[in-house]
């Protein structure tokens, strides 16, 4: 009996050890704390912006659902910018922000919506209220430029009726954040919706 209950304890205790050593022991009360720590969606308050509405936010017109799911602002110049021109092939030359966005976007319609050679309208855009400097451009990124539909980097896309695709998209600008308004143009409708209010 003394024997089993030796074993036991000396099992118990190497299993123990084990786990130690793997690193799989953690504080309960910091793991709690950091699955409901909520996931960063925008770094706008660093610019000025702070929003009216949560993401994401999502705005439909003619068919077409567009869903801002994230959004940050980089200065062209600095390592995150400058590392996912180097990623995707983006040429930020001349531009003063790289803004990289997180996206859905739907077909809802009966038909095909489009950006592509076909149909080279822009789908949707974003303004940040600087009219004498114009609003975010998109980037094109060179590593995706034929790859239609891309998940990485989008620039082409096709959706047929009922298709989804989430992705992300790279916009170059230059000038001040006074706003952040999110417009979709499809099929004759426009519908946009603000962020971030113009003050």
């Amino acid at each position: 009996m003394k024997k089993t209950i030796l074993k036991v304890t000396l099992a118990a205790t190497m299993m123990f050890g084990s786990i130690l050593i793997q690193g799989a022991v953690i504080n309960t009360a910091s793991a709690a704390a950091s699955q409901s720590q909520p996931v960063m969606t925008d770094n706008l308050i660093k610019y000025g912006l702070k929003k009216d509405v949560e993401l994401p936010v999502t705005v439909t017109a003619g068919g077409l659902s567009y869903t801002l799911e994230k959004i940050m602002i980089y200065d062209s110049k600095s390592k995150d910018a400058q590392g996912l021109a180097k990623q995707y092939g983006y040429d930020l030359g001349g531009a003063q922000y790289f803004v990289w966005t997180k996206i859905t976007v739907e077909n809802k319609s009966k038909s095909i919506i489009q950006q592509n050679a076909k149909d080279l309208r822009n789908k949707w855009r974003m303004t940040f209220g600087d009219l004498s400097k114009g609003e975010p451009s998109a980037a094109m990124p060179e590593a995706s430029y034929y790859k239609s539909n891309n998940k990485e980097a989008l620039w082409d896309w096709k959706l047929n009726p009922g298709e989804k695709l989430s992705t992300y998209q790279g916009f170059r600008y230059t000038g001040e954040f006074n706003c952040l308004n999110v417009r979709v143009d499809n099929s004759g409708q426009s519908i946009s919706k603000f962020i971030v209010e113009l003050k």
